[in-house]
C-alpha cells in the first residue's frame, strides 16, 4: 500500500468538505491527515489529504472527485516535487527531575517553547512527518500530557500552481 498526498482546490462553499471526504469514505480510503483553509482568494479553499491506498484506486478517486461540481483542480503532491510540513503542539509535564532533558531534546529538534507554566511546558514544532514522529517517540520517555498536530500542508516546488489547471 502506498501513501499519497493530494491537494484539492474547491469553491469555498458550505458542505464542500463533507462531499469531498465522503468520496474518500465511499472509496474506502482511510484519511491519515486532512487540512483545510482558505487560499489567496476567499472564493476558494484548499483541502490537502494524505491517505493510503493502491495506485489504480487513487486514480479512480481523483476521477470521481473531478465530477463534484465545486472541485476546481486536483494535484498529487509527491515528496521530491513539493515542500511539505506539519505543525505540532506538545504539552509536557514540567518536572524538575527531567526539565533539563526535555529542554535539551526540544532544542535538538528546533522546538520552540510556546507556553511555560509551573506544572507544564508547551512546545511547538514544525517539520516533516518523520521529524515530528521522532520527537514524539523521544518525548514518550517523559510525561506527555497532551498532543495535537495538524495535517500535512504542501505546495508544489517551482512556479507551477494548483490554479493553472482548473475546472472553473
Amino acid at each position: 500500500m502506498n501513501r499519497y498526498t493530494v491537494a484539492v482546490l474547491v469553491r469555498n462553499q458550505y458542505g464542500v468538505l463533507n462531499r469531498v471526504t465522503s468520496m474518500f469514505r465511499r472509496r474506502q480510503f482511510n484519511i491519515n491527515a486532512l487540512t483545510v483553509s482558505e487560499t489567496e482568494s476567499t472564493d476558494y479553499s484548499r483541502i490537502t489529504v494524505q491517505f493510503d491506498g493502491e495506485e489504480t484506486n487513487k486514480q479512480q478517486l481523483i476521477n470521481q472527485l473531478y465530477k463534484l461540481p465545486d472541485v476546481c483542480s486536483i494535484r498529487e503532491l509527491r515528496g521530491e516535487d513539493s515542500v511539505s510540513c506539519e505543525l505540532m503542539l506538545i504539552k509536557m509535564k514540567n518536572d524538575g527531575a527531567t526539565r533539563e532533558q526535555v529542554f535539551a531534546a526540544a532544542n535538538a529538534f528546533g522546538a520552540v517553547t510556546a507556553d511555560y507554566a509551573k506544572d507544564s511546558i508547551v512546545f511547538q514544532l514544525v517539520g516533516d512527518q518523520r521529524k515530528i514522529d521522532s520527537f514524539i517517540e523521544l518525548m514518550r520517555e517523559y510525561t506527555i500530557l497532551e498532543l495535537c498536530r495538524t495535517g500535512i500542508v504542501s505546495l508544489e516546488r517551482g512556479s507551477s500552481t494548483i490554479r493553472k489547471v482548473t475546472n472553473i
